[in-house]
């Protein structure tokens, strides 16, 4: 079952901040690229990679909604 959990957060001026660091996006293709090279990945590396997949998502979310705030405060 899913919960709602309700978050007051200080939007950035620079949406562009919603991003995973440059080191850390890097690390997320470099494990993916070796997947589609068909290497198995370790059983802490399927971790590691599904748990920034899981970050890269939540970030992406929040910089749609912040864009959306955004949006309806400048109408």
């Amino acid at each position: 079952m899913s919960q709602r959990v309700m978050i007051d957060l200080e939007m950035p001026a620079d949406l562009a901040q919603f991003k995973l660091p440059l080191a850390v996006d890097q690390r997320l293709q470099y494990l993916l690229d070796r997947q589609d090279q068909g290497e198995t990945l370790t059983l802490e590396e399927r971790k590691e990679a599904e748990g920034l997949v899981d970050l890269a998502e939540l970030l992406s979310l929040l910089q749609v909604r912040a864009q959306r705030v955004a949006q309806s405060t400048a109408h």
